[in-house]
């Protein structure tokens, strides 16, 4: 049991570290090759923060742990809005400036819905997986389209500034990209391992533990990354983040997972996890979007209502484990 806290603990250490060094190289390399700020904060940076998700996934279902995969998916998009805007929020109130998030906050919310319709029958299936990703192909072509007209975009301007803060040759971007990758699939199997030792021997599901210690820690880099972007004002780059991230995480990570291995979902999972995800995703969208003509904003007050959603529902499922040891 020590040894499997002390592999979870290296892992999500690991992970956040070669994530961070790997969304740095491939953003910087992207810049390198010619590509528009705009389209990397809407591509680059939210492929990047999803890497420790997809990771993870992929080699949970692998391995047959499919608990794992979908709990650190869902997990990961319920920390990512609960947690990570309700904390930022909560410093600093965040204001949606960007026209680009206020088209992609209705995206996620039919993405969203679009999941839970695919779970409904308790199976997720490799032709749901080949939709998911289908739908993810799409969405990417969209982001180039608009990321090549939208130049002046306010989430452009705050992902120049960043880029231009942070100058780096490209043969080092380079290496830190090659390096964050490599570390990213290593630090994943040492996590998998630890985090499904510790499954078993708390007699819990690897769901459990999928959306809680998983999805946090691979929520590390994304909490990072905003935090950081509000303290210095770019409020558009603290949620293009979030927004980014958990697009991918709905459709890339749960659709390479489900492509891997067919998926028998819980039924707990829809009722429980897809329930709280949604009415945040719903929640952020109200909200974020500014609705009859009132700027999207995320203020204290909100924020910190997120904050107690998410220790409510983690809470939960801590006591879940306690009720089942």
């Amino acid at each position: 049991m020590l040894t499997a806290i002390a592999a979870v603990v290296l892992g999500l250490a690991l992970l956040v570290w070669s994530a961070d060094r790997f969304v740095e190289g491939a953003a910087t390399t992207a810049r390198h090759l010619g590509m528009p700020a705009l389209l990397i904060g809407m591509l680059v940076i939210g492929f990047g923060t999803s890497a420790p998700e997809m990771m993870v996934s992929a080699l949970a279902s692998l391995q047959g742990n499919p608990g794992i995969a979908l709990g650190n998916a869902y997990g990961s998009n319920i920390a990512n809005i609960a947690l990570i805007l309700g904390l930022t929020a909560l410093i600093s109130p965040i204001v949606v400036h960007s026209q680009i998030l206020r088209k992609e906050l209705p995206v996620l919310t039919a993405v969203t819905l679009l999941a839970a319709a695919q779970l409904w029958d308790g199976h997720l299936s490799r032709l749901d997986a080949v939709v998911l990703l289908g739908v993810l192909a799409a969405l990417v072509g969209w982001s180039i389209l608009q990321g090549l007209r939208e130049r002046s975009d306010t989430l452009g301007v705050e992902m120049e500034q960043e880029l231009a803060a942070h100058p780096m040759p490209l043969p080092r971007a380079l290496v830190w990209l090659v390096v964050g990758l490599v570390l990213l699939i290593v630090s994943s199997r040492i996590l998998v391992w630890g985090a499904v030792s510790i499954a078993q021997a708390l007699g819990v599901s690897d769901l459990v533990i999928g959306l809680t210690i998983v999805a946090i820690g691979t929520s590390l880099p994304e909490l990072a990354s905003s935090l950081i972007a509000v303290r210095k004002g770019e409020h558009d780059l603290a949620l293009g983040n979030v927004i980014g991230s958990n697009l991918f995480n709905t459709l890339a990570v749960v659709g390479i997972a489900g492509a891997i291995h067919p998926l028998d979902v819980p039924p707990e999972v829809l009722t429980r996890d897809m329930a709280v995800m949604g009415a945040l995703t719903l929640s952020l969208f109200v909200i974020g979007y500014g609705l009859r003509g009132r700027q999207g904003r995320i203020n204290r007050v909100e924020g910190a209502v997120l904050l107690m959603v998410f220790l409510g529902y983690t809470g939960y499922l801590v006591s879940t484990v306690f009720a089942s040891a």
